[in-house]
């Protein structure tokens, strides 16, 4: 990266119409000189597709082909729309209107409503979830904040697919749509909403569409006259384009064909709002005289990042697999993209962290480093690391972990259960910390497994999972602590976030980094059951994860890492699998369905992973076991169980002895049902130990020996442990 010069800031204005097509490469001046009939613009990530509509605006208007005041562009973003003015301003076009699709609407709408309805437009409700909230009561429906949240996303959903509330249940019925709640529930509550409104005299965003709609759809003469007004269009990132702006813009067309539209359906990240690709998919379809331009030279990332990019679309399916773009990177090579495997979440957190910081030392601004994940609960022990390594951060696109209301409130309930000590009843029956904080946080919504779907009430679950964890992990460091160290610790670790963000690494989920780029990216947490995520569960839904790991990889100018997690915390079960969009693109991996190794993968970093186990069946009676405690043993909990006692109390000793020499609770070297099921089974080699759940490669290493030994019956010879020479 270099300094932004004076004249790069304030870039002369073109001399003539000409020399506004000049730096353009052939395809995107073939963009900016396509100014008759329909023309779609398939254009890549980091293809300078903004550069290219911008100038095939100002083309047109500085050769007298187009009158600023009757081009209107449209966009999705405020921020995409300013960005766009401001390059229409230094290419000499600063009268065309660019404005999102609302903006646009609401313009007219408030212009044309006092000629057809008469008066004031109404009222503009610029947060309608306190309107739900009201319509959820009046419908006795007992709604918490993150549901309120959810439901409300919902009815906006409903709008922009034009889905009455009657309807509502059938249509998420049909689009295999995870509803938050019960889908009559909604529906009652989305009815209740639309009665409110029309009481009221009130409005919200997605009326605004649905009034100017309804208007250019009755009056002929209004209709007729902004078209008359505006006789060219262009639609930026047309991939995410719902229904109803689909209409709207049909409406604003009328029978013309001045249309360019700019979109890549691989970039499709947004369905869940609303919108579609297909409508960028079908419209040589609609409009079979069109002129199409692809724009695939990019020139963003270097040939290593587009290659990556290229292979994760190249395993995609579906109707905008069909229409997949390969990239050719403009940029000279660059370093290649690194994957790393590490044993748990903790220690990928911090790995990420020393790598960010040795960047940083070599001379890339924080400001152009980037960590995206999949979910914003997932920021903290990133947040966390980075403040340890001393690395100023910011947080795009969600609150810090400690400012959000679900981690304030159980911080606010720890810390008056710590206050009220033995007389809180919340705390009857449960000793150690861990169980003192599950209790606790089970009255703000913590429950053992997590909610079904996906939403505000599951990032909700993940934040106080979070603190979950946190106390686990800090029972393990600090045996003996209790509630009000815990607090503590939470008030310390709170403070500590407070990182300048002035120039800071970003941290933001895969949805908000879309739009951006970064001349490092971290993309985190690459596991099965978050990448893709649990709940994506059809074949559309697996895509379109595959597709928002596309966008993570294409925001990476030059240096780009891919990590994932064996196990959650550390001494976990190594469980996790590196997710299946990489098999055959990191190394030692094939693609799916190919021989050889499949998505096993190599070593990486040293790193060696676990094969793949199937269902733990009990070795008894043969049922699958589900049970953690009784998957370890390998039989139900109720089978007889035929353990050597002998051999059980010898495996205590030593681990007591093992767990004294290391400074470590003694279940950090082996649980009691670990124990317990190496007690039972015997093993006399190494690969029967493994097959026990709880002994890993990292346990195997340090202990396997010695258990292998206390299994045959041999004495072990005294000396000092492990603890002297570890680091």
């Amino acid at each position: 990266m270099t300094a932004a010069t004076h004249s790069s800031l304030f870039p002369q204005v073109p001399e003539s119409a000409d020399a506004v097509l000049d730096g353009l490469d052939p395809e995107q001046r073939e963009v900016a000189t396509a100014l008759h009939g329909p023309v779609c613009v398939l254009a890549g990530a980091g293809t300078g597709k903004t550069r290219a509509i911008t100038h095939r605006i100002a083309y047109g208007v500085r050769a007298g082909i187009l009158q600023p005041g009757s081009v209107l562009a449209v966009t999705f973003t405020n921020r995409a729309a300013g960005e766009m003015r401001g390059r229409l301003r230094q290419l000499g076009a600063g009268g065309v209107q660019a404005r999102t699709f609302h903006s646009a609407a609401l313009r007219q709408l408030q212009f044309f409503w006092p000629k057809v309805v008469g008066g004031d437009v109404p009222r503009l409700l610029e947060r309608k979830i306190q309107l739900v909230a009201e319509s959820a009561a009046r419908c006795r429906i007992r709604l918490d904040r993150n549901e309120l949240r959810d439901v409300t996303g919902e009815i906006e959903w409903a709008k922009v697919t034009q889905t009455v509330p009657a309807d509502y249940p059938a249509v998420v019925a049909k689009s295999l749509r995870d509803a938050p709640r019960d889908t009559a529930e909604i529906s009652q509550i989305y009815a209740m909403y639309e009665q409110l409104k029309r009481d009221r005299a009130v409005i919200d965003f997605e009326d605004v569409l649905l009034l100017t709609v309804g208007i250019l759809q009755d009056r002929a003469d209004i209709a007729e006259r902004i078209r008359g007004q505006y006789q060219h269009f262009v639609v930026d990132e047309y991939q995410d384009v719902s229904p109803l702006q689909q209409r709207l813009l049909e409406l604003w067309l009328g029978d013309r064909e001045n249309l360019c539209v700019v979109g890549d359906a691989s970039q499709t990240i947004y369905s869940f709002t609303g919108a579609t690709p297909d409508h960028l998919l079908n419209f040589r379809t609609r409009h079979p005289s069109a002129t199409v331009v692809k724009l695939v030279r990019d020139y963003r990332s270097t040939p290593q990042v587009v290659h990556l990019a290229n292979g994760l679309l190249s395993q995609a399916r579906g109707r905008a697999a069909e229409h997949r773009l390969e990239l050719i990177s403009q940029r000279d090579p660059g370093p290649e993209p690194a994957y790393t495997e590490y044993a748990d979440e903790p220690a990928e957190a911090e790995g990420t962290a020393r790598r960010i910081r040795d960047l940083i030392a070599a001379g890339v601004p924080a400001g152009e480093i980037a960590v995206l994940y999949r979910i914003n609960a997932q920021s903290e022990v990133y947040e966390q690391a980075l403040a340890d390594a001393g690395v100023p951060y910011q947080l795009r696109g969600a609150e810090r972990f400690f400012e959000r209301q679900e981690v304030r409130e159980a911080g606010i309930a720890l810390r008056g259960a710590a206050r009220a000590g033995g007389n809180d009843s919340i705390l009857d029956d449960v000793d150690d910390l861990p169980s003192q904080v599950r209790a606790v946080l089970s009255t703000k919504g913590w429950t053992a497994e997590p909610p079904a779907g996906s939403g505000a009430v599951r990032d909700r679950w993940e934040s106080l999972a979070a603190l979950v964890r946190l106390a686990e992990d800090f029972a393990r460091a600090k045996p003996g602590s209790g509630l009000a160290e815990l607090v503590t610790e939470l008030d310390e670790r709170a403070a500590a976030q407070h990182a300048p963000t002035v120039q800071g690494v970003t941290l933001a989920s895969l949805h908000s980094a879309k739009g951006l780029e970064w001349d490092a990216v971290f993309l985190v947490g690459l596991t099965e059951g978050m990448m893709p995520i649990t709940y994506a569960k059809t074949d559309e839904q697996i895509e379109e994860e595959r597709r928002l790991l596309y966008v993570g990889v294409t925001r990476a100018r030059l240096h780009l890492s891919l990590s994932w997690a064996l196990s959650r915390s550390p001494g976990g079960r190594a469980s996790r699998r590196p997710t299946r969009f990489l098999s055959g693109l990191r190394p030692g991996t094939t693609a799916p369905g190919a021989g050889g190794a499949g998505g096993a993968g190599g070593v990486e970093r040293g790193s060696g992973r676990r094969k793949r186990r199937g269902p733990v069946l009990c070795r008894v009676c043969g049922q699958t076991l589900t049970d953690a405690g009784e998957m370890k043993l390998m039989r139900c909990e109720g089978c007889p169980s035929d353990m050597d006692e002998g051999l059980y109390e010898r495996l205590r000793e030593w681990r007591s002895g093992r767990a004294k020499d290391l400074g470590q609770p003694a279940y950090c070297v082996f649980t009691d049902k670990t124990l317990m099921a190496i007690a039972e089974t015997v093993p006399g080699d190494e690969s029967e130990l493994t097959r026990i759940p709880g002994v890993g490669g990292r346990k195997l290493e340090r202990f396997g020996a010695d258990v292998l030994a206390i299994c045959a019956g041999e004495e072990l010879e005294e000396g000092p442990g492990e603890a002297a020479g570890e680091e």
